[in-house]
């Protein structure tokens, strides 16, 4: 709140004051008994820090009563009393650090309340402060609290003094540990990306909305199957609903498959309770607990997939539909449903039709009306698509799945510090950066198979009907 004085420039009711503008006596005595300003130095202070809640960078000064956060648009004073606790919490995987001041009551920017101010620092950053205070000053108020220097890391030095001053407890990471040894699992709230951290007495979810939520305010957790996507999707993240005492409710989402174990033995270890819906429970017997403790614990490798769909998945037509071939990758990924739409049941006049379609296969698509026959044969066309003839030969690989699958397993080995999706996109880009002398032996092993799906095709058809294969392109033509 401002408020504004128009103050006259007569000056007769200060006696003695007569040469001194009313203006400027009316600030001093204001001054003298307001709260405003500090006449006392910063014990320590910071300079630019990273603050994500309230956002911008702040000067941080420590002083013996209060803190104060010096932006440019903004200034905070915060009284000591007013800290409630202090989290120290390093992201996994990541070069920073969070630094959370829980207050209460929150400070207030424009409508908006903060009552977690969180901020980031480097991990690695290194500070060395002098504390602004003498030694009869350490002895006698801070004892065994305070010392007149630190040296170290730039958050552990930062913590140290306010918790000092402050008297505030510190609460760091606690027993839990994610399937790569970080302290916190991904997870989003309220469609924002973050960390959600298991503590020993609540859950912190950071850093934006950093919502805190204690174990005692729990009434009960939930366990759900991923909503988004279809089955696939579902079995490969969850979701953790927390419902409080209150009847309010926090959904956290998208959190991964592999870390249901670890999360799931820490709620049960907290003596939390399990909501278990109806039937599908998460005892071991429900479709959730199945899903989720799939005996694969390994992340999603769509590579991978793509091979063991290739070698015998009755699913693999419509994953293979999605792979996009190499110029030098010579295999078609259209040969299984062209096969199945040339079966042996067609008429005459459908195989015709067939074939017409399949040698303007490489044209763009032309929007047209279907005509009542082409409708009728589309129709038998997705009808045999459903049921796959489980004796039709396998369908060849490409080039490019012979070299994922042989030099995924040694990318992984020398990175292990690497996702699913980088070691995917390392693979192909080494295999862009490939010359054709060096895709030669995985384009050999793919026209060996072609080779092979052409046989087993002449087999299946029949000798009277088999249609003639051309080995080097994959692609098969009508008679």
């Amino acid at each position: 709140m401002d408020l504004s004085f128009h103050v006259p420039t007569s000056n007769t009711q200060f006696v003695g004051d007569e040469e001194r503008p009313s203006a400027h006596i009316f600030w001093q005595k204001i001054l003298a008994i307001a709260d405003v300003g500090s006449s006392e130095e910063a014990v320590a202070t910071f300079e630019g820090i990273g603050i994500l809640t309230p956002r911008g960078r702040y000067v941080v000064e420590l002083h013996m009563s209060f803190l104060r956060l010096q932006g440019q648009a903004n200034d905070f004073k915060i009284q000591y009393s007013s800290i409630l606790r202090l989290f120290v919490l390093p992201k996994s995987n990541n070069p920073h650090t969070f630094l959370v001041i829980t207050l209460d009551p929150p400070i207030r920017k424009g409508q908006t309340l903060y009552p977690h101010i969180v901020i980031q620092f480097m991990t690695e950053s290194v500070a060395t402060t002098e504390l602004s205070l003498s030694e009869e000053v350490l002895a006698e108020k801070y004892k065994d609290r305070l010392q007149s220097s630190y040296n170290g890391l730039e958050h552990e030095v930062f913590s140290k003094i306010l918790r000092g001053l402050s008297g505030a407890k510190v609460t760091r990471p606690s027993t839990f540990r994610s399937c790569q040894d970080g302290y916190a699992v991904k997870s989003s709230l309220k469609a924002e990306d973050g960390l959600l951290y298991p503590l020993e007495k609540g859950f912190f979810f950071l850093p934006k909305p950093p919502t805190l939520i204690l174990h005692e305010e729990i009434d009960y957790v939930e366990f759900e199957r991923h909503g988004a996507g279809g089955a696939s999707m579902s079995s490969h993240y969850f979701d953790l609903l927390v419902k409080l005492k209150n009847d309010q409710e926090h959904l956290f989402r998208n959190i991964q498959r592999n870390e249901y174990h670890n999360l799931f033995n820490f709620v049960s270890a907290k003596n939390l309770k399990i909501m278990n819906l109806g039937e599908d429970g998460l005892d071991g017997s429900g479709a959730v607990a199945a899903a989720l403790q799939s005996t694969d614990d390994d992340p999603l490798d769509p590579y991978l997939n793509g091979i063991k769909n290739q070698a015998g998945d009755e699913e693999s037509d419509e994953e293979d539909e999605d792979f996009v071939a190499d110029k030098d990758d010579s295999g078609s990924p259209s040969d299984a449903s062209e096969e199945e739409g040339s079966d042996a049941s067609l008429s005459g006049g459908e195989k015709e039709k067939s074939s017409k379609k399949e040698v303007s296969s490489s044209k763009p698509p032309v929007k047209r009306k279907p005509k009542s026959g082409d409708v009728e044969g589309s129709e038998k066309k997705k009808a045999k698509k459903k049921k796959k003839d489980p004796n039709a030969p396998k369908r060849a690989i490409a080039p490019f799945m012979y070299f994922s699958k042989a030099e995924r397993v040694n990318l992984k080995n020398s990175n292990p510090e690497l996702s699913t999706t980088d070691i995917a996109k390392k693979l192909g880009e080494k295999w862009q950066k490939m010359s054709t002398e060096e895709r030669q032996p995985y384009v050999e092993q793919s026209l060996v198979d072609k080779k092979r799906y052409a046989e087993e095709t002449a087999v299946y058809r029949g000798a009277a009907t088999a249609a003639p294969v051309d080995v080097e392109s994959g692609d098969e033509s009508s008679d």
